[in-house]
């Protein structure tokens, strides 16, 4: 079982920047991918960016420029920086965790809202 714990979210005006952090905790595996999904209301959730465990980091098309995921392997942290905030990045933003062994994970949830 894994744990992940969110936090960061909030609102902010068009242009603006947010934080989003996440801990995982309970059965860790050394190699795993953290990373983000977002949904907006009446659609699916999507994927916003990850990380593997190796560094590797992917975006989807719409948030590239504009965010950035890190990790913390030692601390089992991911965070995602978000600049240059649009309204249509108003979501509720989910942690992700996965690995072969520990199998797939979801943290609450935390909401974006980005208007002004």
């Amino acid at each position: 079982q894994v744990q992940l714990v969110e936090s960061g979210g909030g609102s902010v005006q068009p242009g603006g920047s947010l934080r989003l952090s996440c801990a995982a905790s309970g059965s860790i595996d050394s190699v795993n991918v953290m990373g983000w999904y977002r949904q907006a209301p009446g659609k699916e959730r999507d994927l916003v960016a990850y990380m593997t465990s190796g560094g590797v980091r992917t975006y989807t098309d719409s948030v590239k420029g504009r965010f950035t995921i890190s990790r913390d392997n030692a601390k089992n942290t991911a965070s995602l920086q978000m600049n240059s905030l649009k309204p249509e990045d108003t979501a509720v933003y989910y942690c992700n965790y996965k690995s072969v062994v520990a199998g797939f994970y979801w943290g609450q949830g935390t909401q974006v809202t980005v208007s002004s």
